[in-house]
């Protein structure tokens, strides 16, 4: 059985398009032009990177999964207390323009990130930095306010910043630890700049240095101690030095750096904080919340998910943070019902707000514990005795 096909014809007839007009070409040529100038500009923008960096709503995060405490130690967690981040991404003159647009998205300049006359690549690190020392300073609040003995001392100025174009640029790195100079040892800040006003431009210094360092993920690495010589440049016009250290003057010579005192501290029992990726010291109040719940029962938010923000001291004091319109956003898309913040903030998160979220100002430890007690929350009112 054979068979055949055949294409079936169309009933309306086809009509080819009139030609376009000299004037039509030419603007059609017009605008094909000016697509391909968008086009390339906006691919050029895109890798032309500015001086300004874009904070955008970060994530909000329970803290009980990151802390880890002797077994014997750790208790069931009812509720949450989350620490709260913003993404810092550096603009493209491309993305600058969108961003300007962002309701959500604050933009601000690289010197506000980086303090001036440090370069951006310096960021991370520093971020790392105070991430480390945040931690170290919950940790000793939690455990005072429970009642443990918790010991330090002062360990040697740890470098914050390197200064572009200075001696120190090509010898030191944010983290590292001096020790000593000219082996005459500097466990505080104070003793470092005495030590150094015995040196003017042009003397080279010998800096025993402790080789720290971040690994990518932000975890911080002790190194070795070595000697590092550096000639001291002639201080810059303007430059007055540090001067507020009782009776010592600054250097006449120039080294470049940031440093303040490294304090190391002897905690009664192994405690562990994972903070991968995460840089700065605004966690450091949600941090010593987090673990104080641990240890004390887990019933600290009376079972409500709380979020907080806010540098911690050792003494649990809170100190300001920045990003706290896009933190704001993070911890009420989380679910959080409660936000802590630093009074200067206060005003900033409220206006981010819902209804849904009650956010509440504080400067102490102590003023946060004692709003959490007002809200249900269970915690011991006197401190524990230390084992």
């Amino acid at each position: 059985m054979g068979g055949s096909t055949r294409t079936a014809t169309s009933m309306t007839e086809a009509h080819p398009a009139p030609p376009a007009s000299p004037r039509g070409r030419r603007l059609i040529r017009t605008l094909l032009a000016a697509v391909a100038v968008l086009v390339v500009a906006a691919a050029i923008a895109s890798r032309v990177n500015v001086d300004y960096y874009a904070l955008s709503p970060g994530d909000a995060t329970s803290v009980a999964p990151l802390i880890k405490v002797p077994a014997s130690r750790a208790h069931k967690v009812h509720g949450a207390v989350l620490l709260t981040d913003v993404f810092v991404q550096q603009l493209t003159a491309l993305t600058y323009a969108l961003d300007t647009f962002s309701g959500n998205d604050q933009i601000v300049p690289t010197v506000a990130l980086t303090g001036g006359g440090v370069p951006a690549s310096e960021l991370t690190a520093q971020g790392y930095l105070e991430m480390a020392q945040a931690k170290a300073a919950a940790k000793t609040a939690a455990l005072r306010r429970l009642g443990f003995k918790v010991q330090e001392h002062d360990a040697g100025t740890v470098v914050a910043a390197v200064g572009s174009g200075t001696p120190a640029i090509k010898a030191l790195q944010v983290g590292q630890v001096i020790t000593a100079v000219d082996g005459v040892s500097t466990p505080t800040l104070c003793a470092f700049v005495g030590q150094m006003a015995n040196f003017g431009p042009g003397d080279t210094v010998r800096l025993s240095v402790e080789q720290n360092h971040f690994r990518s993920d932000g975890t911080p690495v002790r190194g070795a101690v070595r000697t590092k010589s550096v000639r001291l440049a002639a201080r810059p016009a303007g430059d007055t030095g540090y001067s507020a250290c009782p009776g010592v003057k600054p250097s006449r010579g120039f080294l470049g750096i940031s440093v303040e005192t490294q304090q190391d501290f002897g905690f009664p029992f192994p405690i562990a904080i994972n903070t991968a990726n995460i840089g700065g010291p605004s966690a450091g109040l949600a941090m010593t919340l987090g673990l104080i719940n641990t240890l004390s029962g887990g019933h600290l938010t009376a079972g409500k998910v709380v979020a907080a923000t806010g540098t911690m001291s050792p003494t649990g004091v809170v100190g300001d943070v920045g990003g706290v319109a896009q933190k704001t956003i993070a911890v009420e898309n989380a679910g959080a019902t409660v936000f802590f913040v630093p009074p200067q903030e206060l005003a900033v998160a409220r206006s981010k707000a819902t209804a849904s979220l009650h956010v509440y100002a504080v400067s102490s430890l102590a003023q946060a514990l004692s709003i959490l007690r007002q809200l249900g929350g269970e915690f011991p009112a006197r401190p524990a005795q230390a084992p």
